[in-house]
Protein backbone atom coordinates (compact mmCIF):
# COMPACT_ATOMS: atom_id res chain seq x y z
CA UNK A 1 0.00 0.00 0.00
CA UNK A 2 1.34 3.43 -1.01
CA UNK A 3 2.01 5.65 2.02
CA UNK A 4 -0.20 8.72 2.38
CA UNK A 5 1.35 11.91 0.97
CA UNK A 6 2.36 14.31 3.74
CA UNK A 7 1.96 17.71 2.03
CA UNK A 8 0.31 18.90 -1.18
CA UNK A 9 1.21 22.47 -2.20
CA UNK A 10 -1.49 24.06 -4.35
CA UNK A 11 -1.48 27.06 -6.69
CA UNK A 12 -5.17 27.80 -7.39
CA UNK A 13 -6.16 28.96 -10.89
CA UNK A 14 -6.63 32.73 -10.88
CA UNK A 15 -4.96 34.01 -14.06
CA UNK A 16 -8.13 34.49 -16.13
CA UNK A 17 -9.90 36.54 -13.45
CA UNK A 18 -6.84 38.58 -12.60
CA UNK A 19 -5.69 39.37 -16.15
CA UNK A 20 -8.87 38.98 -18.27
CA UNK A 21 -8.08 38.62 -21.99
CA UNK A 22 -4.36 39.22 -21.44
CA UNK A 23 -4.02 35.81 -19.79
CA UNK A 24 -4.31 33.64 -22.90
CA UNK A 25 -1.18 34.63 -24.82
CA UNK A 26 0.39 37.78 -23.39
CA UNK A 27 1.13 37.29 -19.70
CA UNK A 28 3.72 34.92 -18.37
CA UNK A 29 2.91 31.58 -16.80
CA UNK A 30 4.99 31.70 -13.65
CA UNK A 31 6.45 28.71 -11.79
CA UNK A 32 5.23 28.63 -8.17
CA UNK A 33 8.46 29.84 -6.61
CA UNK A 34 7.36 29.66 -2.98
CA UNK A 35 6.06 26.12 -3.42
CA UNK A 36 9.40 24.99 -4.85
CA UNK A 37 11.26 26.57 -1.93
CA UNK A 38 8.91 25.03 0.63
CA UNK A 39 9.20 21.66 -1.05
CA UNK A 40 13.00 21.70 -0.82
CA UNK A 41 12.86 22.51 2.90
CA UNK A 42 10.26 19.80 3.58
CA UNK A 43 12.12 17.16 1.58
CA UNK A 44 15.24 17.84 3.66
CA UNK A 45 13.11 17.08 6.73
CA UNK A 46 11.96 13.76 5.28
CA UNK A 47 8.45 15.03 4.48
CA UNK A 48 6.86 13.72 1.28
CA UNK A 49 5.56 16.55 -0.87
CA UNK A 50 3.96 17.21 -4.25
CA UNK A 51 2.98 20.41 -6.07
CA UNK A 52 -0.35 20.92 -7.83
CA UNK A 53 -0.03 23.97 -10.07
CA UNK A 54 -3.60 24.37 -11.26
CA UNK A 55 -2.67 27.74 -12.76
CA UNK A 56 -0.13 26.21 -15.11
CA UNK A 57 -2.31 23.18 -15.84
CA UNK A 58 -5.16 25.54 -16.85
CA UNK A 59 -7.75 23.57 -14.92
CA UNK A 60 -10.77 25.08 -13.20
CA UNK A 61 -11.97 25.23 -9.61
CA UNK A 62 -13.85 21.93 -9.68
CA UNK A 63 -11.07 19.99 -11.38
CA UNK A 64 -8.54 21.39 -8.90
CA UNK A 65 -10.72 20.37 -5.95
CA UNK A 66 -11.15 16.90 -7.46
CA UNK A 67 -7.38 16.47 -7.69
CA UNK A 68 -6.87 17.65 -4.11
CA UNK A 69 -9.43 15.14 -2.85
CA UNK A 70 -7.90 12.37 -4.96
CA UNK A 71 -4.41 13.02 -3.56
CA UNK A 72 -5.80 13.10 0.01
CA UNK A 73 -2.64 14.50 1.63
CA UNK A 74 -2.21 14.82 5.38
CA UNK A 75 -2.04 18.60 4.82
CA UNK A 76 -3.04 20.60 1.75
CA UNK A 77 -1.39 24.04 1.65
CA UNK A 78 -2.75 26.77 -0.63
CA UNK A 79 0.32 28.86 -1.47
CA UNK A 80 -1.08 32.19 -2.66
CA UNK A 81 1.44 34.72 -3.88
CA UNK A 82 0.52 35.60 -7.47
CA UNK A 83 2.97 36.74 -10.16
CA UNK A 84 4.80 38.83 -7.59
CA UNK A 85 4.46 39.08 -3.81
CA UNK A 86 2.13 42.09 -3.94
CA UNK A 87 -0.26 40.08 -6.14
CA UNK A 88 -1.33 37.76 -3.32
CA UNK A 89 -4.55 39.56 -2.38
CA UNK A 90 -6.28 39.36 -5.75
CA UNK A 91 -5.56 35.64 -5.95
CA UNK A 92 -7.42 34.95 -2.69
CA UNK A 93 -10.87 34.53 -4.32
CA UNK A 94 -9.62 31.66 -6.49
CA UNK A 95 -8.21 29.92 -3.43
CA UNK A 96 -11.54 30.33 -1.65
CA UNK A 97 -13.42 28.83 -4.59
CA UNK A 98 -11.18 25.78 -4.69
CA UNK A 99 -11.05 25.26 -0.92
CA UNK A 100 -14.83 25.55 -0.57
CA UNK A 101 -15.30 22.90 -3.25
CA UNK A 102 -12.66 20.73 -1.62
CA UNK A 103 -14.43 20.75 1.75
CA UNK A 104 -17.79 20.08 0.11
CA UNK A 105 -16.27 16.89 -1.30
CA UNK A 106 -14.05 15.97 1.65
CA UNK A 107 -14.84 17.88 4.87
CA UNK A 108 -12.17 15.97 6.78
CA UNK A 109 -9.22 17.29 4.76
CA UNK A 110 -6.78 19.57 6.55
CA UNK A 111 -6.28 22.78 4.58
CA UNK A 112 -3.99 25.74 5.20
CA UNK A 113 -3.42 29.03 3.37
CA UNK A 114 -0.17 30.97 3.30
CA UNK A 115 1.14 34.01 1.42
CA UNK A 116 1.56 37.75 1.73
CA UNK A 117 -2.16 38.37 2.20
CA UNK A 118 -2.62 35.66 4.83
CA UNK A 119 0.36 37.00 6.79
CA UNK A 120 -1.00 40.54 6.62
CA UNK A 121 -4.52 39.61 7.79
CA UNK A 122 -4.31 36.24 9.55
CA UNK A 123 -7.28 36.65 11.92
CA UNK A 124 -9.57 37.94 9.20
CA UNK A 125 -8.41 35.22 6.82
CA UNK A 126 -9.17 32.48 9.34
CA UNK A 127 -12.58 33.98 10.11
CA UNK A 128 -13.71 34.72 6.55
CA UNK A 129 -12.08 32.01 4.45
CA UNK A 130 -12.79 28.25 4.38
CA UNK A 131 -9.30 27.06 5.39
CA UNK A 132 -8.85 25.19 8.66
CA UNK A 133 -5.44 26.78 9.29
CA UNK A 134 -3.67 30.03 8.40
CA UNK A 135 0.10 30.43 8.25
CA UNK A 136 1.49 33.78 9.38
CA UNK A 137 5.14 34.43 8.61
CA UNK A 138 7.73 32.90 6.35
CA UNK A 139 6.12 29.49 6.41
CA UNK A 140 8.49 26.52 6.20
CA UNK A 141 8.68 25.78 9.94
CA UNK A 142 4.93 26.32 10.33
CA UNK A 143 4.08 23.84 7.58
CA UNK A 144 6.62 21.29 8.80
CA UNK A 145 5.61 21.36 12.46
CA UNK A 146 1.89 21.31 11.64
CA UNK A 147 2.16 18.27 9.39
CA UNK A 148 4.18 16.46 12.06
CA UNK A 149 1.41 17.13 14.62
CA UNK A 150 -1.25 15.93 12.18
CA UNK A 151 0.71 12.78 11.30
CA UNK A 152 0.89 11.99 15.02
CA UNK A 153 -2.91 12.18 15.19
CA UNK A 154 -2.71 15.07 17.63
CA UNK A 155 -4.78 18.23 17.98
CA UNK A 156 -2.14 19.99 20.08
CA UNK A 157 -1.40 22.99 17.87
CA UNK A 158 -0.27 25.47 20.51
CA UNK A 159 3.44 24.93 19.85
CA UNK A 160 3.31 25.26 16.04
CA UNK A 161 4.95 28.64 15.28
CA UNK A 162 3.05 31.09 13.09
CA UNK A 163 -0.14 29.04 13.17
CA UNK A 164 -3.65 30.49 13.39
CA UNK A 165 -6.40 27.97 14.08
CA UNK A 166 -9.74 27.34 15.74
CA UNK A 167 -10.08 25.78 19.17
CA UNK A 168 -13.56 25.29 20.64
CA UNK A 169 -14.95 28.09 18.50
CA UNK A 170 -12.19 30.54 19.43
CA UNK A 171 -9.50 31.94 17.15
CA UNK A 172 -6.07 30.97 18.48
CA UNK A 173 -2.61 31.99 17.33
CA UNK A 174 1.02 31.30 18.09
CA UNK A 175 4.07 33.60 17.74
CA UNK A 176 5.70 33.49 14.33
CA UNK A 177 8.71 31.31 13.65
CA UNK A 178 12.05 33.05 13.36
CA UNK A 179 13.10 33.83 9.81
CA UNK A 180 15.89 31.67 8.43
CA UNK A 181 19.24 33.44 8.38
CA UNK A 182 21.24 30.81 6.50
CA UNK A 183 19.17 30.24 3.37
CA UNK A 184 21.77 27.95 1.76
CA UNK A 185 21.48 25.61 4.74
CA UNK A 186 17.72 25.54 5.22
CA UNK A 187 16.46 25.91 1.62
CA UNK A 188 19.27 24.89 -0.74
CA UNK A 189 17.45 25.58 -3.99
CA UNK A 190 14.09 25.09 -5.66
CA UNK A 191 12.43 21.73 -6.31
CA UNK A 192 12.22 21.95 -10.10
CA UNK A 193 11.74 18.18 -10.33
CA UNK A 194 8.24 18.52 -8.81
CA UNK A 195 7.08 20.74 -11.70
CA UNK A 196 6.27 20.09 -15.34
CA UNK A 197 8.76 22.67 -16.59
CA UNK A 198 7.32 22.58 -20.11
CA UNK A 199 4.23 24.48 -18.93
CA UNK A 200 5.89 27.76 -17.98
CA UNK A 201 6.14 30.78 -20.28
CA UNK A 202 8.02 34.07 -20.15
CA UNK A 203 6.20 37.39 -20.37
CA UNK A 204 5.85 38.65 -23.93
CA UNK A 205 8.28 41.57 -23.59
CA UNK A 206 10.94 39.37 -21.95
CA UNK A 207 11.42 37.67 -25.33
CA UNK A 208 11.19 40.63 -27.70
CA UNK A 209 14.59 39.53 -29.03
CA UNK A 210 13.03 36.16 -29.96
CA UNK A 211 9.26 36.55 -29.60
CA UNK A 212 8.44 33.06 -30.87
CA UNK A 213 10.46 31.30 -28.16
CA UNK A 214 9.06 32.15 -24.73
CA UNK A 215 9.45 28.60 -23.41
CA UNK A 216 11.03 26.99 -21.49
CA UNK A 217 11.14 29.52 -18.67
CA UNK A 218 12.01 29.62 -14.97
CA UNK A 219 11.76 32.00 -12.02
CA UNK A 220 14.74 31.83 -9.68
CA UNK A 221 14.70 33.39 -6.19
CA UNK A 222 18.08 34.72 -5.02
CA UNK A 223 17.02 36.65 -1.89
CA UNK A 224 14.10 37.11 0.49
CA UNK A 225 12.68 40.42 1.69
CA UNK A 226 13.53 44.04 0.97
CA UNK A 227 15.37 46.66 3.09
CA UNK A 228 13.15 49.52 1.89
CA UNK A 229 9.83 50.64 3.37
CA UNK A 230 7.82 52.06 0.45
CA UNK A 231 4.35 52.81 1.80
CA UNK A 232 2.53 51.19 -1.15
CA UNK A 233 4.37 47.86 -0.79
CA UNK A 234 3.39 44.78 1.23
CA UNK A 235 6.40 42.61 0.34
CA UNK A 236 7.66 42.34 3.92
CA UNK A 237 4.38 41.21 5.52
CA UNK A 238 5.50 37.56 5.83
CA UNK A 239 8.90 38.56 7.20
CA UNK A 240 7.81 40.86 10.02
CA UNK A 241 9.60 43.96 8.74
CA UNK A 242 12.19 45.34 6.36
CA UNK A 243 15.35 43.35 5.72
CA UNK A 244 16.99 41.20 3.08
CA UNK A 245 18.68 37.80 3.17
CA UNK A 246 20.61 36.17 0.33
CA UNK A 247 21.40 32.78 -1.06
CA UNK A 248 25.07 32.47 -2.02
CA UNK A 249 26.05 33.22 -5.63
CA UNK A 250 27.42 29.68 -6.00
CA UNK A 251 24.15 28.05 -4.95
CA UNK A 252 22.21 30.31 -7.33
CA UNK A 253 24.45 29.61 -10.29
CA UNK A 254 24.47 25.88 -9.53
CA UNK A 255 20.68 26.04 -9.92
CA UNK A 256 21.08 27.87 -13.22
CA UNK A 257 23.32 24.98 -14.26
CA UNK A 258 20.44 22.56 -13.60
CA UNK A 259 17.95 24.79 -15.43
CA UNK A 260 20.22 25.06 -18.47
CA UNK A 261 21.47 21.49 -18.71
CA UNK A 262 18.44 19.52 -17.51
CA UNK A 263 15.55 21.71 -18.67
CA UNK A 264 17.13 23.74 -21.54
CA UNK A 265 16.03 27.00 -19.92
CA UNK A 266 17.35 30.27 -21.34
CA UNK A 267 14.67 32.74 -20.18
CA UNK A 268 14.93 33.41 -16.44
CA UNK A 269 13.19 35.85 -14.12
CA UNK A 270 14.76 36.90 -10.82
CA UNK A 271 11.61 37.67 -8.75
CA UNK A 272 13.52 39.19 -5.82
CA UNK A 273 11.93 42.47 -4.84
CA UNK A 274 15.34 44.14 -5.17
CA UNK A 275 18.10 42.24 -6.99
CA UNK A 276 20.48 45.04 -7.99
CA UNK A 277 21.50 46.15 -4.51
CA UNK A 278 24.39 44.25 -2.91
CA UNK A 279 27.57 44.49 -4.99
CA UNK A 280 28.91 41.21 -3.61
CA UNK A 281 25.69 39.40 -4.52
CA UNK A 282 25.14 40.94 -7.95
CA UNK A 283 28.71 40.73 -9.20
CA UNK A 284 29.26 37.35 -7.55
CA UNK A 285 26.39 35.88 -9.58
CA UNK A 286 27.43 37.69 -12.75
CA UNK A 287 31.05 36.51 -12.50
CA UNK A 288 30.05 32.87 -12.08
CA UNK A 289 27.58 33.01 -14.98
CA UNK A 290 30.23 34.60 -17.23
CA UNK A 291 32.81 32.03 -16.10
CA UNK A 292 30.49 29.16 -17.02
CA UNK A 293 29.58 30.66 -20.39
CA UNK A 294 25.79 30.30 -20.26
CA UNK A 295 23.67 31.95 -22.96
CA UNK A 296 20.85 33.45 -20.89
CA UNK A 297 18.06 36.01 -21.16
CA UNK A 298 17.44 37.26 -17.60
CA UNK A 299 15.39 40.07 -16.10
CA UNK A 300 15.54 41.41 -12.57
CA UNK A 301 14.41 44.34 -10.40
CA UNK A 302 16.56 47.37 -9.58
CA UNK A 303 16.07 50.86 -8.18
CA UNK A 304 17.03 54.01 -10.02
CA UNK A 305 19.50 54.79 -7.23
CA UNK A 306 21.05 51.29 -6.98
CA UNK A 307 22.14 50.92 -10.62
CA UNK A 308 25.87 51.62 -10.55
CA UNK A 309 27.89 52.08 -13.73
CA UNK A 310 30.34 49.38 -12.64
CA UNK A 311 27.51 46.82 -12.51
CA UNK A 312 26.14 47.36 -16.00
CA UNK A 313 28.87 45.78 -18.12
CA UNK A 314 28.91 42.64 -15.95
CA UNK A 315 25.11 42.41 -15.90
CA UNK A 316 24.95 42.55 -19.69
CA UNK A 317 27.74 40.00 -20.18
CA UNK A 318 25.98 37.62 -17.78
CA UNK A 319 22.75 37.80 -19.79
CA UNK A 320 20.78 40.35 -17.79
CA UNK A 321 19.08 41.81 -20.85
CA UNK A 322 16.29 43.55 -18.92
CA UNK A 323 16.18 45.59 -15.71
CA UNK A 324 12.87 46.58 -14.10
CA UNK A 325 12.99 50.03 -12.50
CA UNK A 326 10.46 51.40 -10.05
CA UNK A 327 10.22 54.98 -11.27
CA UNK A 328 6.69 55.17 -9.77
CA UNK A 329 5.98 58.88 -10.35
CA UNK A 330 7.28 61.73 -12.46
CA UNK A 331 6.73 64.05 -9.49
CA UNK A 332 9.38 64.11 -6.74
CA UNK A 333 6.74 65.61 -4.44
CA UNK A 334 4.49 62.58 -4.98
CA UNK A 335 7.40 60.13 -4.56
CA UNK A 336 8.38 61.83 -1.30
CA UNK A 337 4.86 61.30 -0.04
CA UNK A 338 5.18 57.51 -0.31
CA UNK A 339 8.71 57.20 1.10
CA UNK A 340 10.04 56.60 -2.39
CA UNK A 341 11.68 60.00 -2.76
CA UNK A 342 15.19 58.91 -1.80
CA UNK A 343 16.23 59.50 -5.40
CA UNK A 344 16.77 63.14 -4.34
CA UNK A 345 17.77 65.19 -7.34
CA UNK A 346 19.03 62.14 -9.22
CA UNK A 347 18.26 62.57 -12.91
CA UNK A 348 16.09 59.55 -13.70
CA UNK A 349 16.42 60.04 -17.46
CA UNK A 350 20.23 60.09 -17.22
CA UNK A 351 20.16 56.80 -15.31
CA UNK A 352 17.93 55.14 -17.89
CA UNK A 353 20.11 56.48 -20.71
CA UNK A 354 23.19 54.91 -19.09
CA UNK A 355 21.43 51.57 -18.87
CA UNK A 356 20.47 51.77 -22.54
CA UNK A 357 24.08 52.59 -23.47
CA UNK A 358 24.99 49.11 -22.22
CA UNK A 359 22.33 47.53 -24.46
CA UNK A 360 20.22 46.57 -21.46
CA UNK A 361 16.48 46.99 -21.99
CA UNK A 362 14.28 48.67 -19.40
CA UNK A 363 10.93 47.75 -17.90
CA UNK A 364 9.82 51.01 -16.31
CA UNK A 365 7.13 50.77 -13.62
CA UNK A 366 4.83 53.72 -12.94
CA UNK A 367 2.03 54.21 -10.42
CA UNK A 368 -0.93 56.54 -10.85
CA UNK A 369 -3.09 57.65 -7.95
CA UNK A 370 -0.53 57.85 -5.16
CA UNK A 371 -1.85 59.85 -2.18
CA UNK A 372 -0.61 63.27 -3.36
CA UNK A 373 -1.40 62.68 -7.04
CA UNK A 374 -3.53 65.08 -9.06
CA UNK A 375 -4.49 64.88 -12.70
CA UNK A 376 -1.57 67.21 -13.40
CA UNK A 377 1.02 65.10 -11.55
CA UNK A 378 -0.24 61.92 -13.22
CA UNK A 379 0.28 63.65 -16.55
CA UNK A 380 3.83 64.47 -15.39
CA UNK A 381 4.34 60.75 -14.87
CA UNK A 382 3.07 59.89 -18.34
CA UNK A 383 5.24 62.64 -19.84
CA UNK A 384 8.29 61.21 -18.06
CA UNK A 385 7.42 57.71 -19.27
CA UNK A 386 7.31 58.92 -22.86
CA UNK A 387 10.58 60.80 -22.43
CA UNK A 388 12.33 57.71 -21.05
CA UNK A 389 10.73 55.62 -23.83
CA UNK A 390 11.59 52.31 -22.18
CA UNK A 391 11.28 49.10 -24.18
CA UNK A 392 8.43 48.15 -21.85
CA UNK A 393 6.33 50.07 -19.36
CA UNK A 394 3.95 48.85 -16.69
CA UNK A 395 1.30 51.32 -15.61
CA UNK A 396 -0.28 50.57 -12.25
CA UNK A 397 -2.85 52.24 -10.05
CA UNK A 398 -2.10 52.81 -6.38
CA UNK A 399 -3.62 49.96 -4.41
CA UNK A 400 -3.70 49.85 -0.63
CA UNK A 401 -2.63 46.21 -0.44
CA UNK A 402 -3.15 44.51 2.92
CA UNK A 403 0.20 44.48 4.66
CA UNK A 404 1.26 47.86 3.30
CA UNK A 405 1.32 51.12 5.30
CA UNK A 406 -1.00 52.52 2.64
CA UNK A 407 -3.67 49.98 3.69
CA UNK A 408 -3.53 51.11 7.31
CA UNK A 409 -3.67 54.75 6.20
CA UNK A 410 -6.67 54.07 3.96
CA UNK A 411 -8.49 52.24 6.75
CA UNK A 412 -7.82 55.08 9.20
CA UNK A 413 -9.07 57.65 6.70
CA UNK A 414 -12.09 55.48 5.81
CA UNK A 415 -11.14 55.58 2.14
CA UNK A 416 -13.25 53.24 -0.03
CA UNK A 417 -11.49 49.90 -0.45
CA UNK A 418 -12.39 46.82 -2.51
CA UNK A 419 -12.91 44.74 0.64
CA UNK A 420 -15.46 47.15 2.15
CA UNK A 421 -19.03 45.93 2.58
CA UNK A 422 -20.69 46.16 -0.82
CA UNK A 423 -17.33 46.31 -2.63
CA UNK A 424 -16.00 43.78 -5.15
CA UNK A 425 -13.89 41.99 -2.54
CA UNK A 426 -10.28 40.93 -2.88
CA UNK A 427 -10.45 40.64 -6.68
CA UNK A 428 -10.86 44.43 -6.70
CA UNK A 429 -7.14 44.65 -5.91
CA UNK A 430 -6.28 43.25 -9.34
CA UNK A 431 -4.70 45.85 -11.59
CA UNK A 432 -6.10 44.27 -14.74
CA UNK A 433 -9.35 42.81 -13.39
CA UNK A 434 -12.89 43.73 -14.37
CA UNK A 435 -13.68 44.83 -10.80
CA UNK A 436 -10.43 46.75 -10.23
CA UNK A 437 -10.97 49.50 -7.64
CA UNK A 438 -7.91 51.69 -7.03
CA UNK A 439 -7.37 54.00 -4.10
CA UNK A 440 -8.85 57.51 -4.44
CA UNK A 441 -6.65 60.57 -3.93
CA UNK A 442 -7.62 63.85 -2.31
CA UNK A 443 -8.83 65.14 -5.69
CA UNK A 444 -9.59 62.02 -7.76
CA UNK A 445 -11.94 59.06 -7.47
CA UNK A 446 -10.46 55.60 -7.84
CA UNK A 447 -12.36 55.20 -11.12
CA UNK A 448 -10.77 58.41 -12.44
CA UNK A 449 -7.33 57.04 -11.67
CA UNK A 450 -8.18 53.76 -13.39
CA UNK A 451 -9.42 55.56 -16.50
CA UNK A 452 -6.22 57.63 -16.62
CA UNK A 453 -4.15 54.47 -16.28
CA UNK A 454 -5.94 52.72 -19.14
CA UNK A 455 -5.64 55.80 -21.35
CA UNK A 456 -1.94 56.14 -20.49
CA UNK A 457 -1.37 52.53 -21.55
CA UNK A 458 -3.03 53.22 -24.90
CA UNK A 459 -1.05 56.42 -25.47
CA UNK A 460 2.29 54.90 -24.55
CA UNK A 461 2.09 51.76 -26.65
CA UNK A 462 0.63 53.52 -29.69
CA UNK A 463 3.11 56.40 -29.55
CA UNK A 464 5.03 56.79 -32.82
CA UNK A 465 8.43 57.26 -31.13
CA UNK A 466 7.90 54.10 -29.07
CA UNK A 467 6.88 51.99 -32.07
CA UNK A 468 9.76 53.36 -34.13
CA UNK A 469 12.21 52.41 -31.37
CA UNK A 470 10.69 48.91 -31.13
CA UNK A 471 10.87 48.48 -34.91
CA UNK A 472 14.54 49.47 -34.93
CA UNK A 473 15.54 47.24 -32.00
CA UNK A 474 13.34 44.18 -32.43
CA UNK A 475 11.86 44.28 -35.94
CA UNK A 476 8.40 44.25 -37.45
CA UNK A 477 7.21 40.98 -35.81
CA UNK A 478 7.38 42.64 -32.37
CA UNK A 479 5.60 45.76 -33.65
CA UNK A 480 2.89 43.46 -35.00
CA UNK A 481 2.77 41.70 -31.63
CA UNK A 482 2.24 45.02 -29.85
CA UNK A 483 -0.60 45.88 -32.24
CA UNK A 484 -2.19 42.51 -31.40
CA UNK A 485 -1.77 43.25 -27.70
CA UNK A 486 -3.42 46.63 -28.09
CA UNK A 487 -6.43 44.95 -29.67
CA UNK A 488 -7.14 43.23 -26.32
CA UNK A 489 -9.19 45.79 -24.41
CA UNK A 490 -9.64 45.49 -20.66
CA UNK A 491 -13.24 45.68 -19.51
CA UNK A 492 -13.98 47.66 -16.36
CA UNK A 493 -17.21 47.37 -14.42
CA UNK A 494 -17.60 51.09 -13.77
CA UNK A 495 -17.34 51.83 -17.50
CA UNK A 496 -19.85 49.12 -18.38
CA UNK A 497 -22.24 50.77 -15.95
CA UNK A 498 -22.00 54.02 -17.91
CA UNK A 499 -23.11 52.46 -21.20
Amino acid sequence: MTPKLDVLLVTPPSRDRVFQGLAENLTGIEPPVWSTLLATFLQQKGVSVEILDAEAESIGFDATADKIVEVDAVLTVFVIYGHQPSASTQCMPAGREVCTRTHERAPQLNTMVMGTHASALPARTLSEEPYKFVCCGEGPETVYQLVEVLKAGSQQFSHVPGLWYWSEGTVCSNPNADNFENLDLHIPGQAWDLLDMSRYRAHNWHCFDDIEHRQPYASLQTSLGCPYKCSFCCINAPFGGAGIRYWSPKLIVDQIDVLVNKYSVKNIKIPDEMFVLSEQHVLGICDLIIERGYDLNIWAYARVDTVKDRYLEKLKRAGFNWLALGVESGSKYVRDGVDKGRFGDLDIVKVTDRIKEHDIYIIANYIFGLPDDTHSSMQETLDLAQEINAEWANFYCAMAYPGSPLYERAKAMKSPLPDDAGGPGWIGYSQHGYDSLPLPTDTLRGQDVLDFRDEAFEKYFSNASFLSMIQKKFGQPVVDHIHEMMAVKLKRRHRDGMK
